[in-house]
């Protein structure tokens, strides 16, 4: 295991990790926070983005972010760049992940959504229900109160589905739901004899369409293969599959459009402007990329 110390250190042994943190060689991220914590009080906990990190929760990607904790209000804490510290009114409460102390998972939702969009804390907060890391009930009582990101996690509550299989898939999911599209996830489809068939990312209620996430590992040549032979299936009973990229999904346009014309109805553009706002709030636009440098200037 590398040797991580709280003191300047000079020579080649040494790989500095912060301001007076450095380790014998070089480190991972877990190493980072095993440094970090030699100048965190006793009551500090991990919580926020890195406490998702450690549970294995879909992160936002590209999101510049420093490392969170949170201590009690009373203890004395550090202020260095790449530490980000919440101040708690009562110490917080520590749940063991990977042999780290941090935040139960509804208190880690809850610090996200200080920093975080709507858009951006609905995968995240998926994978957290899937992982059964926390239950909508948490959630909700958390989100009941009036601390910071409260707020954000309220309007995500309504949004957030437990079987949602990956990160795009729910961003989809929004999609479909801000536009007044009527989808189940995770349709299980069986042919007339009732054998299985397919097991669709979005059944879009009422017709024969289903939408699903088209992400890059769909273009490694097994799985491609594999993917058209599914499609086959799907025709033979009768159902269009129309996959969609990050790119298509984040303008919505075309997809809003597809599923109206599988729906029968006219073309609405007014349909996308809740959309476009949760777009330009999140991580993928100018909003959100805007608050992201003005909290983390050191990390962008």
């Amino acid at each position: 295991m590398v040797e991580v110390v709280r003191s300047e250190r000079r020579g080649r042994r040494w790989l500095r990790i912060a301001h007076g943190l450095h380790a014998d060689g070089p480190w991972t991220a877990e190493d980072r926070l095993r440094a970090w914590g030699l100048v965190l009080p006793p009551s500090a906990v991990w919580t926020s983005l890195t406490a998702a990190q450690l549970r294995g929760w879909w992160l936002p990607a590209a999101v510049p972010r420093p490392v969170f904790a949170a201590v009690a209000r009373a203890d004395r804490h550090p202020q260095r760049r790449g530490l980000a510290v919440l101040r708690l009114r009562e110490p917080p409460q520590a749940e063991l992940v990977r042999g780290f102390r941090v935040a139960t998972a509804a208190e880690t939702l809850l610090a996200a959504a200080r920093d975080l969009a709507v858009l951006d804390l609905v995968p995240l907060a998926d994978s957290a229900l899937r992982a059964r890391d926390c239950t909508l009930e948490e959630l909700a009582a958390v989100g009941a109160t009036g601390r910071p990101g409260a707020a954000v996690l309220r309007r995500a509550l309504p949004l957030l589905d437990v079987r949602s299989e990956s990160a795009w898939e729910s961003v989809m999911r929004v999609l479909h739901g801000v536009a007044g599209i009527p989808v189940e996830p995770q349709r299980v489809v069986r042919d007339a004899d009732g054998r299985f068939v397919a097991r669709a990312d979005l059944w879009i209620v009422g017709t024969r369409r289903l939408h699903e996430d088209d992400g890059e590992v769909h273009r490694d040549r097994a799985v491609h293969r594999s993917d058209l032979d599914r499609d086959r299936r799907l025709l033979d009973v009768g159902l269009q599959r129309y996959g969609w990229t990050a790119s298509e999904v984040l303008r919505g346009g075309p997809l809003v459009a597809s599923a109206d014309a599988a729906l029968g109805r006219a073309w609405d553009g007014g349909r996308l402007r809740a959309w476009r706002a949760l777009v330009d709030a999140s991580r993928w636009g100018a909003g959100g990329r805007a608050r992201a440098a003005a909290r983390w200037p050191d990390e962008c």
